[in-house]
């Protein structure tokens, strides 16, 4: 964008396509059930459903069209293995990710960013 983009123009990056909330749901339990070598009904039984709030979405999805007619530009990856990606840092991060957890996390932020 810095190179080929025009001025004041915005540009939706994304990957060209879209799911439904339950879809990624059940990808991320399938996913996380062949990295782990747990039953994939270990991870589905998690799955909570609550009542729908007005104006939820059911999926999300953008138009990313105009970045790769204007600019040339196409994810590297696809959802999927961008997906498969994220979930193997996650689980080779656990320090991290109990920083999260417990809160912990609030204390970087604030000494990093609530600087005045």
């Amino acid at each position: 964008m810095l190179e080929k983009g025009h001025p004041g123009q915005t540009y939706n990056i994304g990957g060209n396509n879209e799911w439904k909330n339950i879809d990624i749901v059940n990808t991320i339990c399938e996913t996380l059930a062949g990295e782990t070598d747990r039953p994939v009904e270990d991870y589905k039984r998690q799955i909570t459903f609550v009542q729908d709030r007005p104006g939820h979405d059911l999926r999300y999805a953008i138009d990313a069209n105009k970045i790769k007619t204007e600019l040339g530009w196409q994810p590297a990856e696809t959802f999927e293995t961008g997906l498969r990606k994220t979930i193997k840092w996650y689980l080779s991060n656990p320090t991290w990710v109990e920083t999260v957890k417990s809160g912990a996390y609030r204390t970087w932020l604030e000494q990093n960013y609530n600087k005045r």
